[in-house]
């Protein structure tokens, strides 16, 4: 598991799941500023609901820092938590 800065994005990569989302909502929160406000989901190998939990914190402080964070290539199970949870109208992917 890791996020890094890939260019003027924040990359996700291994499993977001409830062992870890703590550590990685804290690296996350390090690296949201007004260079790096969309977050790539694109090598997120697996997720559980704790998923949903670090993204609506990270939305939480980009809105608190007045930023627009976007989401890009979102799993299909964290978006079917997202449609579960009533969420997809607020964790918008990127257009």
């Amino acid at each position: 598991m890791a996020i890094y800065l890939d260019g003027s994005k924040i990359a996700v990569r291994g499993p977001i799941t409830f062992s870890n989302v703590v550590e990685l909502t804290q690296q996350g929160i390090g690296l949201i500023d007004s260079h790096c406000q969309v977050v790539d989901l694109n090598e997120v190998t697996e997720v559980d609901s704790s998923a949903v939990s670090m993204l609506l914190e990270w939305l939480r402080l980009a809105k608190m820092r007045k930023l627009d964070l976007h989401f890009v290539n979102l799993p299909e199970n964290l978006n079917s938590l997202l449609k579960l949870y009533g969420l997809s109208g607020i964790i918008l992917p990127a257009a």
